[in-house]
């Protein structure tokens, strides 16, 4: 079952928040398959005044970061995992093929690769107006809880 989800429904799933929270919307979600979820990339960004002042360019980490972000809705979208921690373990044969600028609507669109006893991997992309802009693999945890040192 495909299903939608706005910015409530989001942050009710996401632990991110304002300014690192980079999901504004999921177009389509199937818990256990894959999502595809939308980034409005605005000149009010707070990457921006210091990212290339002049010619303003989303940097890649965040994109990358944004993919990651879809990808940790898609797990804990699947009821089994709510309250969860998504914990990112690597990025693998990540890829940047196009630059994303302010105006653009950032697409990240994940796969679930696979996923056994908390531990699993999902591959991603991102596109703006159908052409992909860049390109990862990422292996993860989910936790119950953060535990540091």
């Amino acid at each position: 079952m495909s299903s939608a989800m706005d910015i409530h429904d989001i942050i009710e799933h996401l632990p991110h928040r304002y300014p690192f929270l980079l999901v504004d919307r999921v177009i389509s979600v199937e818990p256990g398959k894959d999502i595809v979820a939308l980034k409005n990339v605005t000149i009010n960004e707070p990457f921006f005044p210091g990212h290339y002042p002049h010619h303003p360019v989303m940097p890649g980490v965040l994109i990358i970061e944004a993919i990651a972000q879809a990808g940790a809705i898609l797990l804990l979208s699947d009821p089994d995992h709510k309250g969860k921690i998504p914990l990112i373990g690597s990025f693998d044969n990540v890829k940047f093929k196009k630059p994303v600028v302010p105006g653009d609507q950032l697409i990240s669109d994940c796969k679930l690769v696979f996923f056994r006893s908390g531990v699993g991997k999902f591959a991603g992309e991102a596109s703006v107006d159908g052409e992909v802009v860049a390109s990862m693999e990422c292996t993860f945890k989910l936790v119950d809880e953060l535990k540091i040192g």
